[in-house]
């Protein structure tokens, strides 16, 4: 009967990602995906041994009574990967026109292997933080290593509390 967070991803988005001959199973797959990347790196934040742990608390600060939510993740290498997968975050066609400007909180998880760099991060946090217009906003980040993405930075972040214009645009 209560629900502090709601993530919405409109079915309709599917449409702009897959050709007409995609099955339902593939299609609502890729939904599955955007969440399950959302809900891992939440869950990794807290139970992954990083370099900048998050517990408990910090996720129910984010989350706790924030109504709307978006989720995001991008993974990118190459000379400009920071960049490119906070672009990758924030821009991920599922979510349609949905944007963390409004956004009152705002959790985010960068990983990498053991070639991400200090700056890397700073210039993927700042990315990030220049669209969120909310004075006030609660941001939380925290980093994560990880072997698999040698070479790699995968972003992800869960924006809550945004407006809920934001999804009547997508309905």
């Amino acid at each position: 009967q209560a629900t502090d967070t709601l993530i919405v991803l409109p079915n309709q988005n599917l449409f702009k990602l897959v050709a007409p001959n995609t099955s339902l199973v593939e299609a609502f797959s890729l939904a599955d995906d955007v969440l399950l990347s959302g809900v891992r790196s939440i869950s990794d934040l807290m139970v992954k041994p990083g370099l900048v742990n998050l517990d408990f608390a910090d996720v129910q600060a984010i989350m706790a009574d924030m109504g709307s939510a978006m989720m995001g993740s991008g993974e990118a290498e190459g000379e400009n990967r920071a960049i490119a997968a906070s672009e990758a975050a924030l821009h991920n066609p599922l979510l349609g026109d949905v944007s963390v400007a409004s956004a009152k909180g705002l959790l985010v998880n960068i990983a990498g292997g053991s070639d991400l760099t200090l700056h890397e991060v700073d210039k993927s946090i700042t990315r990030i933080t220049e669209e969120v217009k909310e004075q006030n906003a609660n941001i939380i980040f925290g980093g994560t290593n990880d072997a698999s993405l040698e070479g790699k930075i995968r972003v992800s972040l869960v924006a809550t509390g945004i407006d809920e214009s934001m999804f009547e645009k997508n309905d």
